[in-house]
């Protein structure tokens, strides 16, 4: 443990130097073109990144600028899947977003808590156990991908055309392990409009993963805004609805019948999805979340979004058949309902049980395995789960401005995968 702690804070500012090089990377997804599918800007950061493992002494392969990989040892046993892609700058900044900022103790800019520092954390967690000689008696292969933020394309192609090893974790979560992941709906509904009732137009909330901060609406009388606070969509409880809220104020002195169905199906402050008929709950993933995160005029058609997320125990199909008829029932068309089934992979197994005694042995915290309402870049693999690389109490404002990682929790997480290698692969 001292041999791999001091090699990796010896190669401190060598990290932070290829941080700092990603980083000024701007690799949101762009326009497809040959040699490119998700836009020039991740290919250059897996160029970048490839290019410093190959200088390492590493066996690389680059998938088509899909995803690229690094393998230490033949035969590779263990995966490690991180992604150089990031989502947009957004607004908020103190500083340039792809300009890295070093600020008491803090390293800030666009993806280093999400995921390039990570990333790098990874590779230098591979260097220090190759550097210092460690006999490893199975091989571990690095996996860096550039589509994780929108729809994991990459990892799916990447899939077809590799396969991948029989252990795979992600630092693209939370530690200690993230085992059970909640199933996934997001479906889009609408109905027949005019403004006859009242109500002009109404709009509220951008993305369908959130709850939504604010909903701006027009009536025959005035025009007004109600204000929310916004939550990830499968932690709704941290918020306050602003559409629903609308519903229940605004949209009851209006005579709109869709308003109506609508406000009995998603009653303000509820969250569970008792309304839609979906309430279900399990002892390892707690209870469905249900949010009514955007509503629309859009022409003669009143549109809405809602994200679900329900519990391991449960299938897509059950929960979807039953918000799905209930909107039915109310009069309101569904245009689309995408679905992702839970995620679990067993806490007894003798991979987790491996991380979670790394993760005891370097932090000296307790390790236990976690259910979350998000989906992480394992969800799609089975066994994968997702070791770090948030520690518990901290938040890197991830996908918000002034993301950050700490000097200390890029080390600490590079020497807890070293030592994870050594653990598994030793």
């Amino acid at each position: 443990m001292s041999e791999i702690k001091n090699y990796i804070w010896s190669h401190k500012d060598e990290m932070i130097r290829l941080l700092r090089e990603l980083v000024a990377v701007p690799s949101v997804q762009g326009e497809a073109e040959e040699g490119a599918p998700f836009g020039k800007e991740p290919a250059r950061a897996l160029s970048i990144m490839l290019d410093k493992c190959r200088e390492y002494g590493f066996s690389v392969e680059n998938v088509e600028n899909y995803a690229g990989s690094a393998d230490l040892g033949r035969d590779p046993q263990l995966g490690i899947l991180s992604h150089l892609d990031v989502v947009p700058e957004g607004t908020g900044w103190l500083g340039d977003p792809f300009v890295l900022r070093e600020t008491d103790g803090k390293l800030i800019g666009r993806g280093t808590c999400d995921d390039k520092g990570p990333a790098v954390a990874a590779l230098f967690a591979l260097k220090a156990v190759k550097d210092l000689g460690i006999p490893l008696k199975k091989g571990v292969r690095l996996i860096f991908g550039t589509n994780e933020e929108n729809g994991s394309a990459d990892l799916a192609y990447y899939r077809k055309k590799r396969e991948l090893p029989p252990m795979v974790f992600t630092p693209d979560g939370e530690y200690p392990v993230i085992n059970a992941e909640k199933g996934m709906i997001r479906l889009h509904f609408s109905a027949p409009f005019s403004a006859r009732g009242g109500l002009v137009s109404v709009h509220g909330g951008t993305v369908i993963n959130a709850v939504p901060e604010s909903c701006r609406y027009s009536v025959k009388t005035a025009d007004g805004e109600i204000c929310g606070r916004s939550a990830h969509a499968s932690t709704p409880e941290k918020g306050e609805n602003a559409v629903t809220k609308f519903l229940e104020t605004v949209g009851k002195t209006v005579t709109d019948p869709p308003l109506d169905r609508l406000a009995e199906l998603f009653p303000h402050g509820e969250t569970n999805g008792k309304s839609c008929g979906i309430r279900l709950s399990d002892e390892v993933s707690g209870e469905t979340t249900c949010v009514l995160s955007m509503l629309n005029t859009e022409g003669d058609r009143l549109t809405g979004a809602v994200d679900v997320r329900f519990p391991i125990s449960f299938r897509a199909e059950q929960v979807r058949s039953e918000i799905c008829g209930r909107l039915e029932q109310a009069g309101f068309r569904i245009d689309s309902a995408e679905c992702s089934e839970p995620h679990f992979t067993d806490e007894n197994s003798e991979f987790v049980q491996s991380l979670l005694r790394v993760y005891e042995r370097v932090t000296g915290e307790s390790g236990r395995a976690i259910a979350i309402g998000g989906g992480t870049y394992v969800h799609e693999i089975p066994g994968g789960v997702a070791f770090g690389a948030e520690f518990p109490g901290h938040d890197g404002n991830m996908h918000s401005a002034e993301e950050f990682i700490t000097v200390e929790d890029l080390l600490k997480n590079a020497e807890i995968m070293a030592q994870a290698i050594v653990e598994i692969c030793g």
